[in-house]
This record gives C-alpha cells, structure tokens and sequence, in this order.
C-alpha cells in the first residue's frame, strides 16, 4: 500500500518518548505526523467545525491525565467525524477490553504497546485509505446536494424519473406533461447537474448515495 502525499496523521500520547517513536516510525515510511501530548491540546487545535481536508487519522491514547482518549473519542462521534478521520487507540495490555469496546463503537482499530513496526504502519495506511475514500465521497455527495439544489420542483422530479430508467415517454405519461415539455426539462437537469447523459446522472446519484 502506497503512502498518500499529502496525508497526516495525528498523534495524541503524554508520553513525549512515544510521541516522538511514532513520529519517527512514521516518518520513516514517509508518513507526515503532528504530535499532541493531550487530548485538550488536540482539541484546541480543532475548532467546533473542523473538518480534515487530506486523508487523515488520529492514533490516541487511551489513559491521560485531564481529558482522557475516550473522552476525546466521544467529542468526535458527536462531531459525526469518525467516517472521515478514522482512530487507532493506542493501548496497554489492562485497556484493551476497553478498546474494543470503542472499535464497537466506531473506532478504526487499536493497537497494544510495544507496536511492531510493520504491522502497525500497515493499519494507520489502511486508516487513511479509509479516510481518502471517505473524504472523496463527502465531496461527491456535497457537489451533488449543491445541484440538486438549483433544480426546480419539476425538474426533481424529470430527474428522479430519469435515474429510474423511465423513457420521455414515461415520464410525461407519470407527470401529466408533454414528451416536448419532458425533453426541455431533461436539458435543463443535464446542464444544471453538469452532466451529458442519463447513463451520467444515474452514476452520479449513485455515487452520492
């Protein structure tokens, strides 16, 4: 699996020489890290509305003083961010219950102390592969709602009919319009959802469904 260019990961740890051996493992499969030595640093950083913009993950520490990772953890649900910014607990042997309680719960993974390099790199990866699709999606869906929202009533309704596979004929039958009435409509919703075709614009509500 190759590492993404432009992805970041996270790091939430008290412990300065963990911190700094995932930055180093990390960086050593060309993976670009930004280091939090707690939770309420991190939340700092990330304002009520932030959203990451690159594949992205955060690999956090389950015990810390002040707030703890599952309480971080928590402040992230309610923000509806796991699906975009995946999170690999980092655990010692006695939290382990407790992670996978939060895997349950949404988290992508954890992984125990002392890490093995190799297999731990490949899961933060895979925790970006993840995020990268996600992301790509988020951005499909908003494009998508941004048109739909320069349609008119009828014309959602055309355009429905249309991913239906529904011919003109159809469709003018089902709205108690003209086939004439139906093809203008059908122009204006390809060139309001940027679209050349039918076979485009199903592709599309699909891809955004």
């Amino acid at each position: 699996m190759q590492p993404y260019a432009d992805a970041l990961v996270y790091i939430v740890d008290d412990d300065q020489s963990v911190r700094e051996g995932l930055a180093w493992l990390l960086h050593s499969r060309r993976l670009l890290s930004e280091s939090f030595e707690s939770a309420d640093s991190f939340i700092d950083k990330i304002k009520p509305d932030w959203r990451p913009e690159q594949p992205s993950c955060l690999l956090l520490d389950v015990r810390m003083p002040g707030t703890s990772g599952l309480a971080l953890f928590e402040i992230l649900i309610e923000r509806k961010l796991l699906h975009i910014f995946p999170i690999i607990f980092l655990t010692g042997h006695a939290d382990i219950p407790t992670a996978v309680n939060a895997v349950k719960r949404g988290a992508f993974d954890f992984c125990e102390k002392p890490f093995s390099g190799n297999a731990f790199v490949d899961r933060v990866q895979a925790a970006l592969q993840s995020s990268d699709q996600q992301i790509k999606k988020s951005k499909i869906i908003q494009t998508f709602e941004l048109h739909c929202e320069g349609l008119t009533e009828r014309e959602n309704d055309v355009m429905r009919l249309v991913i239906d596979g529904c011919s003109n004929k159809v469709i003018a039958d089902q709205l108690h319009i003209s086939v004439r009435t139906v093809e203008v409509h059908r122009s204006r919703v390809f060139e309001k959802m940027e679209v050349r075709s039918a076979v485009e614009l199903t592709n599309a509500w699909r891809a955004a469904h």
